[in-house]
């Protein structure tokens, strides 16, 4: 399953991803690969719980 992702620089110079879909699915990295994986963590976990509690994933 693919999710669209957004990555921002902020004021700090940190990197912010976000999964839109999936709120407040949000995570950061020193730099934007470091944001990727990390927000590719977030998600796994993100949907691990929504199985876990038996919710619907977000569909497009």
């Amino acid at each position: 399953m693919k999710f669209r992702i957004a990555v921002q620089k902020d004021e700090d110079g940190i990197f912010v991803a976000e999964c839109p879909i999936l709120p407040g699915c949000i995570s950061q990295g020193n730099n934007r690969k470091e944001a990727l994986v990390n927000i590719q963590d977030a998600i796994k976990g993100y949907l691990e719980s929504l199985k876990k509690h038996n919710e619907p994933i977000p569909h497009k």
